[in-house]
């Protein structure tokens, strides 16, 4: 991931394959830049060749968090030249409205810096959990994807129960 940031500007560069395993640290990041008071999000998937179900339901879930906490300004995350399978992608489990596309030339503002994300090193108790939470919001943003995600979502949640006893 590379990350530019500017006065409440950040800008979240996606490469290759975004799965379940870079799910937690994405996370992360984007909670933590909001809570760095970063209110204007571009998350560039110029080279973002296929996304997950669990990374775009964590999408989805800072999409939808995102546009409550901005209502009135409805800032919130661009997603900036997706392919158009991500974009097929979120179209059909009900989620592209919760973003605006961009494409063209990536609108960087002249004060931005890098940044570089510490990687968490997720646990496999933390990506199952991330996953649950992803599959979930996917259900709870459009009412068909509760029939496609409803076995993932039992399937995780036991696995999770499994994972905390410890066993």
């Amino acid at each position: 991931m590379l990350v530019l940031v500017g006065k409440d500007f950040a800008c979240v560069k996606i490469t290759g394959r975004a799965n379940f395993s870079f799910s937690p640290d994405f996370k992360a990041l984007l909670a933590g830049l909001a809570q760095k008071g970063y209110g204007h999000f571009i998350i560039d998937l110029s080279e973002c060749m296929l996304m997950d179900s669990t990374f775009l339901g964590v999408l989805a879930g800072f999409g939808l968090k995102m546009n409550q906490a901005d209502a009135a300004n409805q800032r919130g995350i661009e997603l900036f030249n997706p392919n158009a399978r991500v974009v097929e992608l979120l179209e059909n489990l009900g989620a592209l409205h919760l973003f605006k596309v961009i494409t063209g030339a990536l609108p960087l503002p002249g004060d931005v810096e890098t940044c570089t994300p510490e990687p968490t090193h997720p646990t496999h108790e933390q990506i199952t959990r991330t996953s649950l939470e992803a599959h979930q919001t996917l259900m709870a943003v459009h009412p068909d994807n509760v029939a496609r995600f409803k076995d993932v979502t039992q399937f995780l949640a036991e696995d999770l129960k499994t994972l905390e006893k410890g066993v």
